[in-house]
C-alpha cells in the first residue's frame, strides 16, 4: 500500500509536458472510411483490425506530439554522428560473430557434401545404365548365335554390328591418343634419352618383306654356290673323320 500510494503521489506531480511528454488520443481518421474507427467495431479476435488500430492510435499520437515538440525546439532527428553505446559488448558480439560465421560455413559443407553425394549417386546411375546396355547386346547377340547354329536364321548381321561396334572403339580411343598425346613424363624422358623407335620385334618378317625375293639367290640356298665344295673335292679331304673311324684308328695304332 505504501508503494501504491508513493506512485499515485508521483503522479499526481503538476510538471511541464516535456518532462511528462504523455499524449493520449484516439484513433487516427481512415482515409478510406473517412471517419474515425471505433473501438466497439474492431474484433479482439481479428489480429488485423486489432493491430490496425494500435498502428492508427499511434500514429494520431505522432501527428500531435511532433508539432508541440518543435514549438519547444526539441530535436526530433539524431544526429549523423550520434554515437549510441551498445546494449552487448563487442566481446559477445565478437563471439556471435564467430558462431554465425562457422554455422555459414557447416552449411556450405554440407551443401558441398549434398552435390557430391548427388554427382555419386548419378555416376552410379550412368554406370549401371551401361552396364546394363551392355549386358542386352551380349545377350541379344547371343541369341542371335544361337538362331543360326540352329538353322532358324541365315543372317548374319549381329557380326557386322559387332565389327562396325569394335572399330568405332578404335577410332575413338586412336583419336583421343592422337589428341591427348605423350605424358609429361615421357615427353621428358624422350628428349633425355631420345626415342629409339621400335625395339621388339624388329626383325620380324613383314607383307612387304616376305614378298620381295630380289635378294634371293638359289645356288647359294642350295649348295651349289663357287664357296661350296663337290663330293671328292679339296675340302672333303681335309673332312674331320667320324668319331667310329677315328676309334677304329687308334686301335689300329695300338
Amino acid at each position: 500500500q505504501d508503494g501504491l500510494r508513493q506512485c499515485l503521489a508521483e503522479f499526481g506531480k503538476r510538471l511541464a509536458w516535456v518532462e511528462r511528454l504523455d499524449v493520449t488520443l484516439g484513433p487516427v481518421v481512415d482515409p478510406v472510411a473517412q471517419s474515425a474507427s471505433n473501438t466497439d467495431a474492431v474484433d479482439p479476435e481479428n489480429d488485423f483490425q486489432r493491430e490496425m488500430s494500435f498502428y492508427r492510435q499511434a500514429q494520431a499520437a505522432v501527428l500531435e506530439a511532433l508539432p508541440r515538440l518543435r514549438k519547444l525546439q526539441v530535436p526530433t532527428r539524431r544526429p549523423d554522428d550520434y554515437f549510441a553505446e551498445m546494449a552487448k559488448s563487442d566481446q559477445q558480439m565478437q563471439k556471435i560473430r564467430q558462431k554465425l560465421k562457422s554455422k555459414q560455413e557447416a552449411m556450405e559443407r554440407s551443401e558441398k557434401a549434398k552435390q557430391l553425394r548427388a554427382m555419386r549417386k548419378y555416376g552410379k546411375k550412368v554406370q549401371t545404365e551401361i552396364l546394363q546396355r551392355r549386358q542386352k547386346e551380349k545377350k541379344n547377340m547371343l541369341n542371335a548365335v544361337k538362331k543360326y547354329q540352329k538353322g532358324l536364321s541365315d543372317k548374319l548381321d549381329f557380326l557386322d554390328d559387332e565389327q562396325t561396334s569394335s572399330q568405332g572403339n578404335k577410332k575413338g580411343s586412336a583419336s583421343q591418343r592422337t589428341k591427348k598425346g605423350p605424358n609429361a613424363k615421357r615427353r621428358y624422358k624422350n628428349q633425355k634419352f631420345g626415342f629409339g623407335g621400335k625395339k621388339k620385334g624388329s626383325k620380324w618378317n613383314t607383307k612387304e618383306s616376305f614378298n620381295d625375293v630380289s635378294s634371293f639367290q638359289s645356288k647359294v640356298a642350295h649348295n651349289k654356290g663357287p664357296g661350296k665344295a663337290k663330293k671328292g673335292g679339296k675340302k672333303a679331304l681335309n673332312k674331320r673323320p667320324g668319331k667310329r673311324a677315328r676309334q677304329k684308328m687308334k686301335n689300329r695304332a695300338r
